[in-house]
């Protein structure tokens, strides 16, 4: 996969004088079913977060609350997302390196992941990610 498979996906809102109500439902907003579900909050001015890959999992990030940055490369190329509205979410497909950062104050991120935590499908290592992700194909 590359980077142009990674993308902003608009999600439904429902208007309302009460609050507005978004929604997401897995395999139909997002492209994947939903396994996990985990939020990042309270981190640190000038902090960042991720700095991995995943060789199989699929991921959906939305900014719950404030707003950051989520750079994502695939070895070829490098693209910064910048988050800040809760009815958008930036669909993250396997193999792209990625770290979140630019954190603002009161930020909550939330990820939808299409698996239970697996720590083998992690790539930690910036090297042995170009490595597999600049691969040919066999």
């Amino acid at each position: 996969m590359s980077l142009q498979d990674c993308r902003i996906i608009e999600l439904p809102k429902i208007h309302d004088p009460r609050g507005n109500l978004t929604f997401i439902e897995g395999g139909h907003h997002v492209p994947f079913d939903i396994r996990r579900v985990y939020y990042l909050y309270d981190v640190p001015g000038g902090a960042d977060r991720g700095a991995h890959a995943h060789k199989n999992l699929h991921q959906f990030i939305v900014a719950m609350s404030g707003s950051f940055d989520v750079m994502l490369d695939d070895g070829r190329d490098k693209y910064r997302f910048h988050l800040n509205r809760s009815y958008f979410g930036l669909y993250v497909c396997p193999m792209m390196w990625r770290y979140l950062d630019n954190f603002s104050s009161g930020a909550v991120c939330l990820v939808l992941a299409s698996s239970m935590y697996d720590q083998l499908d992690y790539i930690r290592d910036y090297d042995k990610f170009l490595d597999a992700a600049l691969k040919p194909a066999t």
